[in-house]
């Protein structure tokens, strides 16, 4: 009987899985289209992000989208992966992603490195409409390391 409840369990972290991983991929490739695919439908995503970005707003995933094409834009990303293996469990549908993010300024070469916490919370598809990942970012937040 045990394993029935454990089958849940092994989706959602399959499902979670797969939406980190398009996280790194969205980020390793500078493609803010491939993370607008993954914020939140639901509203608005909160994004602190400390200097050299010093940006610190809630807005809708469109101004998400406009915001990342102009950071990827001054800043390429060369390194970027998870903190840990699991992601941590914030509540019962969501949690928190955690990752290290190296990028550099195109102009002048100067390095960064950011510890970025990604809160997910797991969100209703939309019904009849084109099937998107469970897993939605709600927040982007990060701390210069």
């Amino acid at each position: 009987m045990a394993s029935i409840g454990i089958f849940p369990l092994l989706l959602t972290l399959s499902l979670l899985s797969q939406t980190t991983g398009s996280i790194e991929k969205a980020f390793f490739q500078d493609d803010p289209r491939l993370l607008y695919s993954l914020l939140s439908s639901q509203g608005h995503v909160y994004i602190s992000l400390p200097e050299p970005v010093s940006f610190s707003d809630q807005i809708s995933p469109e101004q998400a989208y406009f915001f990342f094409q102009q950071l990827y834009a001054t800043y390429t990303t060369f390194e970027f992966y998870a903190d840990s293996e699991l992601p941590v469990l914030a509540k019962e549908k969501s949690f928190i992603f955690k990752a290290r993010w190296s990028f550099k300024n195109k102009k002048n070469d100067n390095q960064h490195v950011f510890q970025v916490f990604f809160h997910l919370t797991r969100e209703k598809p939309p019904s009849g409409g084109n099937p998107r990942p469970p897993w939605r970012i709600t927040e982007i937040k990060a701390e210069s390391l």
